[in-house]
């Protein structure tokens, strides 16, 4: 961990009556976080911590009983457990709209981008703008998350060991023992998933709210039980005012361009720098949907007849039943695919 001080020179009357109110900004990475602590219109230091547990508790244990507000973007995927531990410790958090502080940062003519400088500009916009403080998710529902995670971990699990099976199957020389012992590994790996799935099941029929929820998001075909309950999970942890594209970037389903100047000219990739059990959950509802569900068959078919590959189209209709299922989170609406797809496709099919 380290610790250094920087000035400012923001004076403004923003900071309220009480000028010796303490502010922290926090820009969250991947491997640490970094956290700028601003008074009186002034950084007064800046420190680095481990993007681990114990890193969160030494942030927290640096800022315990002396801050006004920590201000956080609710971006990326590793913002979110941070925000949990402050805000169980007590401290009061603001978890703001990732395009609102972009146009803070224009506001303050900043041309540089730094963990420290982003950090100190999060601080600064807790300062001047009082942000409206953030309520943790319930316990249900980050037990729902955890579960819907851990679902996914032995799916994947499941079907290695399914594909294990096939090459034992496919020699005449395999051990029976083999084959008995990758069979029984797959049972046992059936029951977990069937045992988590049921206590999934059981914290959503707790609430009425989320089991409405959940038969929203599974009238759109292609999205069963299952796959329902992983988005549900994972979306019902984010803040409500976020746009679909900010979504979309969570999900690492943004792309990203490659364009410089004449010589360097890549296509367009997905950025995968998102929540990875987000995207497993989207996969194959998406591809059951092109094959299922007129409206995204034809979206698929169009993009395919302009140029794109089969993944780039299906990673498409990956973002459009995103937005949908959003929709259907932040409404309280069923999933309806005539909205998320353009009727000229249909046309043209």
């Amino acid at each position: 961990m380290r610790g250094r001080g920087t000035g400012s020179d923001c004076h403004s009357p923003c900071s309220g009556d009480k000028p010796l109110e303490i502010f922290a900004g926090i820009d969250v990475g991947a491997t640490s976080v970094v956290m700028s602590v601003r008074r009186a219109g002034r950084t007064i230091a800046t420190h680095e911590f481990g993007q681990t547990p114990e890193g969160h508790q030494a942030l927290i244990k640096k800022l315990t009983g002396q801050v006004a507000c920590v201000v956080l973007e609710a971006t990326g995927i590793y913002y979110l457990d941070l925000a949990v531990a402050l805000h169980r410790a007590g401290l009061p958090v603001a978890v703001i709209n990732p395009r609102s502080f972009h146009h803070f940062a224009n506001l303050k003519l900043n041309t540089s981008k730094t963990d420290a400088i982003d950090a100190a500009l999060l601080a600064e916009y807790g300062e001047c703008m009082k942000p409206a403080l953030w309520q943790a998710p319930d316990d249900a529902l980050m037990g729902l998350r955890d579960i819907g995670r851990q679902i996914n971990r032995l799916t994947a699990t499941r079907t290695q060991a399914k594909n294990r099976l096939h090459a034992l199957r496919s020699k005449s020389s395999t051990l029976a023992l083999l084959i008995e012992d990758e069979t029984d590994g797959i049972e046992r790996l059936d029951q977990r998933i069937e045992k988590l799935s049921k206590a999934a099941l059981e914290l959503i029929n707790q609430q009425p709210h989320y089991k409405q929820q959940l038969a929203n998001i599974t009238c759109a075909k292609g999205i069963g039980q299952a796959s329902g309950i992983a988005m549900l999970a994972e979306l019902s942890v984010l803040p409500r005012e976020l746009k679909s594209p900010q979504v979309s970037r969570y999900a690492g389903l943004d792309v990203r361009l490659c364009q410089s100047g004449t010589s360097v000219n890549k296509p367009g990739r997905l950025s995968k720098a998102g929540n990875a059990y987000l995207r497993s959950a989207l996969y194959m509802p998406a591809l059951s949907a092109v094959r299922h569900d007129p409206n995204a068959k034809a979206f698929y078919e169009a993009l395919q007849k302009r140029g794109k590959k089969k993944i780039q189209a299906l990673c498409a209709v990956m973002r459009k039943y995103l937005t949908g299922v959003w929709a259907c989170l932040k409404l309280g609406v069923p999933f309806d695919s005539s909205e998320l797809f353009s009727d000229e496709h249909l046309k043209n099919a």
